[in-house]
């Protein structure tokens, strides 16, 4: 276009202008799910094809990660055919992949739609060197809030509607889309970690909210949740209520914080403390407490189905003789050797070890008749008399066991397998009782 006065210029001179420079102009209806380029200029003639579905339109120029060519999951695409509607004039910022590099292109999108159609004109054009780099740099500002805050919208429970939804994980731009509450929790649930999904509904059903969260309070709620790449991670869902005038005003602002580094931090250290809590530090074996509870479990049982369950105490047999000749610290080498023993020779996925105290050890067995835990039991003592424990040689243990019955107590279970133990004690040790 040649350079003239500016009363020269008329319509057709500024659409050649446009026609020539502008990056891509194309227009799209959502009826029949299609749109058709008017303009490719350079390098996006091959980045767009000249017609194509308009929801393959969509997916390609927003729904990708931040910063990033990997397309979201499956899942999130579920979400694409509400976002590329528009009740009036709209304008942002997208990054788009035009090759196979890393570098996503900046551009600016504005779209107008035609009136009283289902039709939209959508025009783009590259965005250059300068303002890419300000836009880059203000992106860097933004990373430990886009890193914290992975989506957050507007929610009116009253018209049933969201708006200024933002997934920083897509852009930092608040998306336009016309997605009503009760559709975008319907579907979202389905990147809910299935064991809390019923939770999920419970607290995001308008009901509840009206019913528990007054004006100006919030409530949250950890989980797992997918992220846009389909990897399930902890969150925090947030909801809040505006301060309105109205009781009658229900409105939200409801977001999704990432915590899933604390919180793995924080499962790890609660696991230390848990192991700390139920198992004997020595041995490696489950502690008294724990012990007792897994008889108690096997009571339980026994009473609501019938299923056998058995016990036994192993003693070791002098063992007073080995820390007053050895030392104590070669005790506890043998009673660390004879856990390890004991988990190696019982390989049983329904039986419970335990340290009772000192050099008292008890097994519960689940599914076992006392018959049959007598012959384990004389195996076990065999297996114990021909080891040779570290320092000291060889010891032999006495062993005590009883079938829970229909009618015990965990008292009267646990003394008839103490008494049975002692009895093995009184009958020249090294030995097994079942009573």
């Amino acid at each position: 276009m040649m350079d003239k006065a500016l009363e020269q210029y008329d319509i057709q001179d500024i659409m050649e202008l446009l026609r020539d420079n502008v990056a891509i102009v194309l227009i799209a209806d959502t009826e029949v799910n299609k749109y058709r380029a008017l303009i490719r200029n350079n390098k996006y003639a091959d980045f767009l094809e000249e017609t194509g579905s308009y929801e393959d339109l969509i997916h390609t120029l927003w729904f990708h990660i931040s910063g990033s060519n990997e397309k979201i999951s499956d899942e999130y695409s579920a979400f694409v055919s509400y976002y590329g509607k528009f009740k009036g004039k709209y304008s942002r910022k997208i990054k788009v992949f035009i090759d196979e590099g890393d570098t996503p292109t900046v551009m600016q999108m504005t779209v107008y739609p035609i009136k009283d159609t289902s039709k939209y004109v959508y025009v783009m054009d590259e965005l250059y060197d300068e303002y890419v780099q300000d836009h880059m740099t203000t992106g860097k500002v933004n990373t430990t809030i886009q890193n914290t805050f992975l989506f957050s919208m507007y929610v009116d429970l009253v018209s049933d509607t969201t708006s200024s939804i933002s997934v920083t994980e897509v852009s930092e731009e608040v998306i336009n889309a016309d997605i009503k509450y009760s559709d975008w929790r319907l579907m979202t649930v389905n990147m809910i970690w299935p064991e809390d999904q019923k939770q999920f509904l419970k607290i995001t059903d308008p009901d509840y909210l009206r019913k528990h969260l007054a004006r100006g309070r919030t409530t949250s709620f950890d989980c797992q949740m997918q992220n846009l790449e389909g990897k399930f991670i902890w969150v925090k869902l947030i909801f809040s209520r505006a301060m309105t005038k109205s009781e009658e005003d229900f409105r939200f602002v409801f977001m999704v914080q990432n915590i899933h580094e604390s919180s793995v931090e924080l499962f790890s250290e609660l696991q230390k403390y848990e192991r700390l809590a139920q198992y004997d530090t020595l041995t490696e074996l489950l502690n008294q407490g724990s012990i007792k509870t897994e008889i108690i479990n096997g009571v339980e049982r026994n009473h609501r189905g019938g299923e056998d369950v058995s016990i036994m105490m192993l003693d070791l047999d002098y063992f007073k003789k080995v820390n007053d000749t050895y030392g104590h610290a070669a005790g506890d080498v043998v009673l660390k050797s004879l856990g390890n023993l004991l988990k190696e020779f019982i390989a049983d996925e329904d039986v419970s070890i335990g340290r009772w105290g000192g050099e008292e050890f008890v097994v519960v067995y689940n599914g076992k008749s006392g018959d049959d835990l007598y012959n384990i039991a004389d195996d076990l003592r065999k297996k114990v008399e021909t080891t040779e424990f570290p320092k000291i040689g060889h010891v032999t243990c006495s062993i005590g066991v009883t079938q829970i019955k229909d009618d015990d107590s965990f008292e009267e279970a646990f003394d008839r397998m103490d008494k049975a133990m002692y009895l093995s004690k009184e009958n020249g040790r090294n030995t097994v009782t079942l009573v």
